[in-house]
């Protein structure tokens, strides 16, 4: 194993934003870290950023929309680890043609290529990473980047593929919660907020760092029984 760290993480969508802000945090907590990123250059310059900094950043290629990507990622990963304490789905799309459009006319192509990446995705790669979930020591934990926007307490009839793509994935993460009870592996899902992001906008309300505080709190510091829950703030919200 190239690892020799305890605690390993994996952080997928992880070349910029929120992914890379999370993979930071959790090096600085002592974490090697797998940064996963469809972009392969820009994924490397990542690491190679963390890794200057004197961190145990890796890189690993992953199209979370590609069943193979997932499976090869799984590989490339088991080659440099022996577990997996911490999952952080966090690669996700918002489309332009998503900003501005009513569910009335919403274009099925653009829900169709949302779902793949919001939803199927993170299925995807937890059930292939799950065998190495198992084997952490301290007690796994998943962790699924969501919004306000997929809260059916706050819905309206705006961003409605991304909007749809989130509120399903509040439903998978009880989902699996549900199915991994008696196993150690916590499931929930983290509102970040209005985070200044290549998404998000310079506009934001919310710097990197303010956004990334509630995962890397359900990460490294929140009890392992809570889970099936869906946090902003360090607390839990209504769905």
């Amino acid at each position: 194993m190239n690892t020799s760290h305890e605690k390993v993480a994996l952080v997928t969508g992880a070349n910029r934003g929120l992914g890379k802000e999370i993979s930071q945090e959790l090096c600085k907590k002592g974490y090697a870290v797998f940064m996963a990123s469809r972009d392969i250059e820009k994924g490397r310059e990542a690491v190679h950023e963390l890794c200057g900094q004197g961190y145990e950043a890796i890189f690993l290629q992953l199209d979370v929309t590609d069943p193979v990507s997932v499976k090869n990622a799984y590989g490339a990963f088991s080659q440099k680890a022996s577990h997996l304490d911490v999952l952080v789905n966090n690669a996700a799309i918002l489309e332009e043609a998503d900003r501005h459009v009513s569910i009335c006319k919403l274009n099925i192509e653009s829900l169709e290529r949302t779902l793949k990446t919001n939803l199927i995705g993170p299925i995807m790669v937890i059930q292939d990473f799950l065998p190495f979930l198992e084997k952490s020591r301290m007690g796994a934990r998943i962790i699924n980047i969501t919004s306000d926007l997929g809260s059916l307490s706050h819905m309206q009839d705006s961003y409605p593929a991304y909007s749809l793509s989130k509120t399903a994935l509040h439903a998978m993460t009880r989902q699996f919660s549900a199915a991994l009870v008696g196993k150690n592996i916590a499931v929930n899902c983290v509102n970040p907020g209005w985070v200044q992001t290549s998404m998000g906008g310079t506009g934001a309300n919310r710097t990197p760092e303010k956004g990334a505080e509630t995962t890397l709190w359900l990460a490294t510091e929140a009890p392992q029984g809570e889970t099936g829950k869906f946090w902003k703030d360090k607390r839990e919200v209504p769905w």
